[in-house]
């Protein structure tokens, strides 16, 4: 009979590099200890003992196993000092038994540290990078990779980075007699009896397990197999929740598996569950993973360089992807979390840096000259006193464009804020100065508004030549008269063909549109300002398409979102940020109310009460068409109701953004006129639309919006003298859409609510990176604003010293940033 000496001195490794904590083993060192001691002590007595080596007749060896008393051991009660000695005893026992020199003992112990990890042990030939295919990995088929590549992990760096949504705890191990209802718990325990059973009407395994304090009942629906897995008096592991029936505990279904000499996986620690898709199931994923990991982890290079890894006390890059799979506690997956998200924070933070670098630096841009007459002109033309924070921000636009650097700025300001005359006075001065200049829009209605407010301004300071539908001009201003045209999807074939030809030339000194705008059939002569409107329905692509129109222009980009800083510097940190944080002296406080659907009569008897005194409502529904998944009114199905049912005596019109471009527009121009009572809208109103006559904003499952957006569309209203309010209806919101909807109610500043819609919703539903052209974010929290400023802080710090990132310490950085923004023009490889 042998000695089974290696897989007790592998535990007593690992208690010395625990530090003596009685907690190698679920259960402690005792019970493990006893188990093993009564089988050796039959071993020791046998005529021939150990793996090659006949032991009869060594005495010796039983007494010393006796003085040491591991029939009964007692480590628990022992001190640090105590359990040391002991340990030290029992592995000099040990390498008797092996008849190894006891002066290695130590030695033994202490390699421990030193030992590599099981990874270092498999590593993969060096001709297969972590870039290659996931068929490379041992286990996956062809067809495996198929499923995988549903969940975009077609790559080994791929399969790297595929995280776990979130980790199941099952590090709280018990005695039977310990456990308690409803938690979630593990246990270690000898199998009494394992049978395949009835349960329900089907085949399934039922097994009674017990540890010293008692036993309990397992059972696995549905999983007859199991009983054969599951032999009698082995030793296993069981983690899951714990139910009563018939007034005792049992596990329902719960994770198992065999207590071997290996590391659990699927028990007995924080379990990591994946994102699954058709043919994967969790333990055949977790299995894989956990060696997939063990093999790869250590190849990934670690770009950051050792400087800030120091300085910001960041684990090393192999360890967080191994810890954040498979972590020893919460602290190690917290730490592993910091490092992944630093790493993305920071790469983004080192990219916007960049571009902004590329496009500054890289070409020379345009100045212009300020012309004082003509902008002295403008301002005193308008029909309202400019709010200091206007003035400030056209100083600082005003300041770039004089500069040979090309600007570069985000502009945001509250709906009514006054950024469209910041974006005339900068279209104005491109055209004093002999350029041209484009303003870009997201929404067909909200590029016509622009062209209509922006000839509604020039007009007042000039005499108007041409007035088209789609081209006005002005003369008076310059010492040639000043054309603005307009460029739609929906402008006639051939007036499109005209005034593209027109702006190639360069009779047209102002061109507003939409994503028309950088068609390649439409050429600039001379474009040196771009300016677009809500960029965040832009992607980094389109902006950049208009960019290249032109020799480097001067870019302005606008929105009227309120954006907490923290996320328009990490979005928006290639963009110098200015804020009119200032609405116009006479701007009512629009009285907003949640009501429920009791309320809903009173709430279409106030919007009677609104147009019975000459005035005009929004009505808001979500979605163009029913849809079952989300119970939310659809436009047209409400437009019919209200018509019909609730206010057959009102004039409604429909707006959605499916109509044809006429049609919407012939809508608006009705509404905007008077001619129309009430807009049943999907949220196409969100931006753009001015109708000063409008005081009632009514919203239709209101807690199916975030707060941002349920403020843009309270900034639709109060555009006039008139009192204005924002009625939320609410079908049955959840807790978050309570808080959601009071929030809306208390708090007028939109940035204010920003921050708060950033705090319930998380970054990916506030403001999706996918649209802005930037990396994706896994691990990062945008709401993290400690880690933000640290990885923006360390970013700049870097860029300063080496922005091109050309020295030695800083290429594997290069490397990874040239990956991660591919489209960066060569610039970091």
């Amino acid at each position: 009979m042998a000695i089974n000496v290696e897989s007790l001195r592998k535990i007593l490794e690992l208690e010395q590099k625990k530090g003596y904590q009685d907690s190698a083993v679920m259960g402690g060192l005792d019970r493990l200890v006893r188990n093993w001691a009564a089988q050796t002590a039959k071993a020791i007595a046998s005529p021939a003992c150990g793996p090659n080596r006949p032991l009869a007749g060594r005495p010796e060896l039983l007494r010393r196993f006796r003085r040491l008393r591991m029939d009964a051991p007692d480590y628990a009660s022992l001190t640090r000092e105590q359990r040391k000695e002991w340990v030290s005893g029992l592995v000099d026992w040990l390498d008797r038994a092996e008849a190894i020199p006891a002066g290695k003992a130590e030695a033994r112990l202490s390699a421990v540290a030193k030992r590599q990890p099981p990874r270092a042990r498999a590593k993969t030939p060096v001709n297969q990078s972590i870039d290659s295919p996931i068929t490379v990995v041992r286990g996956i088929s062809s067809s495996l990779a198929a499923r995988f590549n549903k969940l975009g992990v077609s790559t080994v760096r791929d399969l790297l980075y595929f995280f776990p949504n979130r980790h199941l705890d099952y590090s709280q191990k018990k005695y039977i007699s310990q456990l308690r209802e409803g938690e979630e718990q593990t246990i270690t325990a000898n199998v009494w009896q394992a049978k395949e059973v009835m349960l329900g009407g089907r085949r399934s395994t039922e097994a009674i397990v017990g540890d010293e304090t008692g036993n309990v009942r397992v059972v696995w629906f549905n999983n007859p197999y199991l009983a054969r897995q599951i032999q009698t008096n082995t030793r296993i592991v069981i983690s899951g929740r714990v139910s009563l029936f018939n007034g005792r505990p049992v596990f329902e279904s719960p994770e198992w598996e065999l207590l071997e000499d290996k590391e659990l996986v699927h028990t007995g620690r924080l379990v990591p569950l994946y994102p699954l898709t058709q043919g994967l199931r969790h333990r055949q994923v977790r299995k894989l993973m956990r060696e997939f990991v063990e093999q790869w982890s250590w190849q990934v290079e670690d770009f950051l360089p050792a400087e800030v890894r120091s300085h910001c006390q960041l684990m090393e890059l192999s360890q967080a992807i191994s810890q954040s799979h498979y972590p020893e506690d919460e602290a190690a997956k917290d730490r592993a979390r910091v490092r992944l998200a630093f790493d993305e924070l920071f790469l983004l933070q080192l990219g916007v840096l960049g571009r902004k670098r590329n496009w500054q630096e890289s070409q020379p841009g345009t100045p212009f000259d300020v012309d004082a007459p003509l902008l002295e002109s403008f301002i005193s033309s308008l029909p309202f006193e400019l709010t200091a924070a206007q003035r400030k921000v056209i100083g600082e636009v005003l300041a770039d464009l004089q500069k040979s650097r090309p600007m570069s700025r985000l502009l945001q300001g509250e709906v009514g804020s006054g950024k469209t005359v910041v974006a005339t006075v900068a279209l104005l001065m491109a055209a004093a100065s002999g350029y041209q200049g484009a303003l870009m829009a997201p929404t067909e209605i909200l590029a016509e508004q622009h062209f209509a407010t922006i000839s509604q301004l020039l007009s007042r300071m000039c005499h108007q030549e041409v007035a088209d539908s789609h081209l006005r001009s002005y003369s008076g201003l310059l010492a040639r008269p000043v054309s603005v045209a307009l460029l739609i999807g929906d402008v006639p074939q051939a007036t499109k063909q005209e005034l593209c030809q027109r702006i190639s030339r360069g009779d047209v000194d102002i061109v507003i549109g939409t994503h028309a705008v950088i068609q390649e059939g439409v050429q600039f002569n001379c474009l040196g300002l771009a300016v677009v409107d809500e960029q965040h329905r832009f992607g980094v692509a389109q902006r950049l398409a208009l960019r290249q129109k032109g020799f480097n222009p001067h870019v302005l980009v606008m929105t009227a979102t309120p954006i907490p800083r923290t996320l328009a510097l990490t979005l928006y940190g290639d963009l110098d940020l200015s804020v009119i944080d200032e609405l116009p002296p006479g701007r009512q406080a629009v009285k907003t109310r949640w009501l429920g659907p009791e309320q809903r009569a009173s709430a279409y008897n106030f919007v009677r009460r609104q147009a019975a005194g000459g005035h005009q409502a929004f009505i808001i529904c979500p979605l163009v068409e029913e849809s079952e998944a989300i119970e939310a009114k659809a436009a047209t199905a409400e437009y019919r109701r209200l018509s019909e049912e609730v206010f057959p005596d009102l004039r409604l019109g429909l707006l959605h953004g499916r109509m044809p471009g006429v049609e919407k527009d012939g809508v608006m121009r009705r509404f905007h006129a008077g001619e129309l009572d009430i807009l049943v809208s999907t949220p196409v109103v969100e931006v753009g639309i001015d109708v000063p006559n409008a005081t009632v904003m009514l919203v239709e499952s209101a807690d199916r919006f975030g707060l941002s957006q349920l403020h843009q569309f309270r900034g639709r209203v109060g555009r006039g003298q008139a009192q204005s309010y924002c009625i939320l209806l609410a079908q049955n919101p959840s807790d978050v859409g309570r808080e959601r909807l009071s929030l809306i109610e208390k708090l007028q500043d939109g940035f204010a609510l920003a921050e708060e819609d950033l705090r319930l919703r998380g970054p990916g539903e506030f403001f999706g990176t996918r649209q802005s052209g930037l990396p994706d974010l896994r691990m990062a929290r945008l709401s993290d604003v400690a880690l933000l400023e640290m990885a923006r802080g360390e970013a700049e710090r870097l860029f300063q010293a080496d922005p091109s990132l050309g020295k030695p310490e800083h290429r594997g950085l290069a490397r990874e940033l040239a990956r991660v923004w591919p489209n960066s023009g060569g610039e970091w490889s």
